[in-house]
């Protein structure tokens, strides 16, 4: 059924950033980062899918075997065919871990500086407010070794620091450059550039948890467009990924959207699931939200 492939992909970087200014500073610190992806496609007599997998890492030795991402790529694809349109309706969402990265970096861009004193932004003078549901913990640890966002400072030489960001669901911090922080007058928190490893709270449920306490709903595995408004906080993407009910997966589904607002989407938050993405400066585990509409047939 894995009839051909996009091609596989070895890569390795190794870095030196240098940053030097009319203040006196002048640092400076290494960096690696190694990958091995591959894409294949499948086909049968309900058509062609396409997926992929890659592994991502500071050090070489910590990349997982070809074997293994050559083989979760075939069983990924495999699975997508004789994908089925479901018919709209509002239901639970579960987002695969590594779609779920997105929605923490939505979360990052609508309280960085840039968007804040523009005023383009849903989650204006949110310092101190309720954002998340009250589980919800994220924690920016920049010195975390190995971490794929580890910096001992940012682009503009602010020492990047440890802290928590969202804490029992409220905003502790903003994301701040030294522009940003003086038009909002504040002080700069070490986020020229962006953030750096943002590690998000989980609880006991693995994916096969997250399945059963959603029950009926979707679990999304693709999302394409972009489709967040960051003034407005209104979220439509188009989907792909299964069908779930009683907790067990039923059938692939295809070329559906899904919709909602990020401020109810945040809030909405049933678990996070401690199958954590690590392949990436956001590290979060599969994300379930109670509701969101889905726009099929």
């Amino acid at each position: 059924r894995l009839t051909n492939s996009e091609g596989a992909g070895v890569s390795t970087h190794t870095s030196q950033f240098i940053f030097a200014n009319s203040l006196g500073f002048c640092n400076g610190y290494a960096g690696s980062r190694h990958g091995i992806s591959v894409a294949v496609i499948g086909e049968d007599k309900g058509g062609m899918q396409r997926d992929y997998w890659y592994t991502s890492a500071r050090n070489g030795n910590d990349l997982d075997a070809p074997e293994m991402v050559g083989r979760i790529a075939g069983e990924r694809t495999v699975r997508r065919l004789n994908g089925r349109k479901l018919d709209t309706r509002t239901c639970p969402v579960l987002f695969e871990a590594q779609l779920a990265t997105g929605l923490v970096g939505n979360y990052v861009a609508a309280v960085s500086g840039g968007s804040l004193y523009r005023q383009s932004s849903f989650l204006l003078d949110s310092l101190g407010k309720t954002v998340f549901a009250p589980h919800i913990n994220i924690r920016e640890m920049p010195l975390l070794h190995g971490g794929l966002g580890s910096a001992p400072f940012d682009s503009e030489g602010v020492a990047c620091v440890e802290r928590d960001v969202v804490k029992n669901g409220v905003v502790e911090g903003y994301f701040l450059s030294t522009y940003s922080a003086k038009k909002l007058g504040m002080t700069p928190t070490g986020n020229a550039g962006g953030s750096h490893n943002l590690i998000v709270s989980h609880g006991d449920l693995d994916l096969a948890g997250l399945l059963r306490e959603m029950g009926t709903g979707l679990f999304v595995t693709e999302l394409l467009g972009h489709g967040a408004n960051m003034v407005t906080g209104d979220y439509s993407r188009g989907a792909a990924g299964f069908w779930v009910e009683n907790g067990e997966i039923q059938y692939p589904v295809e070329e559906i959207t899904i919709a909602g607002n990020l401020a109810e989407m945040f809030k909405g938050i049933v678990a996070i699931g401690k199958d954590v993405e690590r392949r990436g400066s956001k590290q979060v585990g599969s994300i379930l939200i109670d509701r969101m509409t889905l726009a099929g047939n």
